[in-house]
């Protein structure tokens, strides 16, 4: 079983569409398949330049491809609901056990709420997902009427990861217009989730920084 086999399996497509439809009815932001894939492979990408292998790469794009089809179900505690689907999925494969018990705990420990990092496939996908902050993400309405999570996002005009695999650093650079929202704002949604990036960084012996408009705020 392959990323690729995942990406393209109709019962987890069918899971993601459902969940970012219920997402939308709910007014949150995006997502998608395009969300999902994005984190599939911003973990892939995070564990090569840090030196991992590639089957622990692959193991991180399959739980990010699918750490999110528990938003069909509902979104409190999707991230278990995922992981309890993914199993489900996954059992029906030739995946060895002990690959879909790495990616079942990485979709279940990847909400900021609940979870946290518990080893470098877990780590990797939750700094993918959580650093995908950008105004695209934005669902298509009046400026008007965005709340607090519209306005975060989309005051974010520019977004990076980069990784130094060299002094093994983890930097989420962004560009924030402050005359759409506040720093207090930013900070108010997303303090968590910067924490738990933190936290990620360490289980893959890295160092998270977080700049926003040019200066280093965690």
């Amino acid at each position: 079983m392959t990323y690729e086999e995942i990406k393209n399996n109709p019962e987890v497509l069918a899971l993601l569409e459902k969940g970012n439809q219920n997402l939308g009815v709910l007014g949150f932001t995006d997502h998608s398949i395009a969300h999902c894939t994005l984190v599939a492979e911003r973990a892939a990408n995070i564990l090569k330049s840090l030196g991992y292998a590639e089957h622990e790469q692959e193991l991180a794009k399959i739980a990010g491809i699918m750490h999110d089809i528990g938003n069909a179900v509902n979104r409190s505690r999707h991230a278990e609901s995922g992981a309890i689907l993914a199993n489900t999925i996954l059992r029906e494969t030739d995946l060895p056990l002990e690959d879909r018990m790495i990616i079942i705990s990485a979709i279940g420990n990847h909400d900021e709420s609940t979870g946290g990092a518990k080893d470098p496939v877990s780590a990797a996908v939750i700094l993918a997902d959580k650093s995908d902050v950008r105004r695209n993400r934005v669902r298509t309405k009046e400026k008007d009427k965005f709340d607090i999570h519209d306005r975060v996002n989309y005051a974010v005009t520019g977004s990076s990861l980069k990784v130094d695999s060299v002094e093994r650093k983890i930097s989420l650079n962004l560009q924030v217009d402050n005359s759409i929202c506040s720093m207090y704002e930013y900070f108010d949604i997303f303090l968590g989730r910067m924490m738990m990036c933190r936290g990620a960084a360490e289980i893959l012996s890295a160092h998270f920084r977080l700049t926003v408009n040019g200066g280093k705020v965690l």
